[in-house]
């Protein structure tokens, strides 16, 4: 396993929720302005931006175990409360899909050092 050979980094973690918070609004406002046919990339960056903000203030990100198992919990929820959206259905499977992701880089604890704006996915 990974945690023995690189501990866990909340400060790191919280950076990157943060970050990831902040590009998410700036994709929402492009996807935005691009209209009708960004609408998919208007719900996935309103995703995106839920999981950081529900997460980069929660006491649960100082520790590996209770961030994942509050992302197993968040992944087990039944709706995820939003407005402005086009599309609930999908923003919620963008969500789900992006806390899965989450999930593997916490497992792994891997990725968080990738704090620029445009990741590679």
């Amino acid at each position: 396993m990974t945690d023995a050979a690189k501990p866990w980094d909340a400060a790191l973690v919280r950076k990157w929720l943060e970050r990831r918070y902040e590009a998410a609004r700036l994709d929402q406002a492009a996807a935005d302005r691009r209209g009708y046919e960004a609408r998919d990339d208007f719900d996935k960056a309103a995703a995106e931006e839920w999981v950081c903000r529900t997460l980069k203030g929660a006491d649960c990100t100082s520790d590996q175990t209770a961030f994942a198992a509050r992302l197993k919990e968040l992944i087990a929820q039944e709706d995820y409360p939003a407005t402005g959206l086009n599309d609930d259905i999908r923003f919620e499977r963008h969500v789900r899909t992006y806390l899965r992701k989450l999930a593997k880089m916490t497992k792994a604890n891997d990725g968080f050092q990738n704090t620029l704006r445009h990741r590679a996915d």
